[in-house]
């Protein structure tokens, strides 16, 4: 079987097409194509559909391509459109097919357009590259807005269109196998570097927060995705001595209801979970929210730590019965910042 195609992120699109219209907004020709610069520093090439000038600015777009994931977004058009203002900022609006945020706990607030940090910073550093120019920025996604209600956009309370997402600018194509695979690699690899504690994390989030609160070394950090089960399974064969779930309580808390393929389509919203558990222990219940991160933003530090080193608790309890060896089983909890919201077990391996 062949290799799955990686595609680029919605983010990518807009940092690109926004390179190309800061070009043109300054008398450089329209590029058929732009060299973007990625968060971790690699260049990439991204063809541009068109790019010129308008009657206030300039705009341009670029063809979403997801590679061989199966993307909403998959073959769209996200086009920017910039405008010289008054004020010294980059200014984000949301164009046609591009949602708005409308309820707290995302990583962006209510009444802002649902453009994600990375794509955020990505956009203004291709802008920056070209222009220093302070400009309003709106992405449009056309269609964007009907896409979108095949997406968890309308529960989060995201209304009006698509998100523009993206943490590495790249679209990994999903492929549980491939994933699996990946995953008992890793774990080979660490057993071999002489790893006796891994870390495993869902992703980008979780690995960035383990190297944050921890000095692991390369091998030790395992990303998981959503394929716990199986990575759980995996420990059992290979003679570690301690193992810790590092990340989101989004994503870690579902495997304290037994949920071990984590992935939306496979297992439920943690925030129902996290809520109930909420309502137990603390005096005050949270405020409703649809997001995780929603519901401890809700609460006060005190609140967040007693729910955080619940949550944590009780994915330990349930992990260590899944691996049915004496394995001692620590998590660590983090929000989308990185930042601890609650622990279980002895952490010591890690320190």
């Amino acid at each position: 079987m062949s290799a799955l195609r990686s595609g680029i992120t919605t983010g990518t699109c807009a940092a690109a097409a926004a390179q190309a219209a800061a070009g043109v907004l300054c008398g450089h020709p329209a590029p058929k194509q732009v060299e973007l610069s990625l968060p971790d520093d690699r260049l990439l090439s991204v063809p541009v559909l068109y790019a010129r000038g308008t009657d206030c600015g300039s705009m341009a777009a670029v063809r979403k391509d997801a590679g061989d994931d199966p993307d909403v977004t998959d073959g769209m058009e996200v086009v920017v459109s910039l405008t010289e203002i008054d004020a010294p900022v980059i200014e984000f609006v949301a164009g046609e097919g591009v949602g708005t945020v409308t309820k707290p706990g995302l990583q962006i607030a209510p009444g802002q357009p649902a453009i994600n940090p990375v794509p955020r910073e990505m956009i203004t550093r291709a802008i920056r590259q070209i222009t220093d120019r302070p400009l309003r920025v709106e992405v449009s996604i056309p269609g964007g807005d009907t896409a979108a209600l095949s997406t968890f956009n309308p529960r989060l309370g995201i209304v009006g269109g698509l998100s523009v997402l993206g943490t590495t600018g790249i679209v990994r194509p999903y492929c549980r196998r491939a994933v699996q695979d990946t995953i008992s690699c890793a774990l080979n690899v660490a057993a071999a570097c002489g790893v006796t504690a891994p870390v495993l994390v869902p992703g980008n989030i979780g690995a960035a927060a383990a190297r944050e609160h921890f000095t692991p070394s390369e091998e030790q950090v395992v990303e998981v995705a959503n394929q716990w089960g199986f990575a759980l399974d995996q420990l059992t064969v290979r003679r570690f001595s301690a193992v810790m779930l590092l990340g989101h309580p989004g994503k870690l808390a579902k495997l304290a209801a037994g949920q071990w393929d984590t992935h939306s389509s496979h297992s439920e919203s943690a925030a129902g979970l996290v809520g109930r558990i909420a309502s137990q222990i603390l005096p005050e219940p949270p405020q409703h929210s649809e997001t995780v991160e929603g519901i401890f933003n809700s609460l006060s530090a005190e609140g967040r730590d007693r729910l955080g080193n619940e949550v944590a608790r009780r994915v330990s309890a349930v992990v260590e019965q899944r691996t049915e060896i004496a394995l001692p089983i620590s998590t660590f909890l983090v929000n989308m910042a990185g930042e601890r919201l609650g622990t279980n077990g002895d952490l010591t391996p890690w320190q």
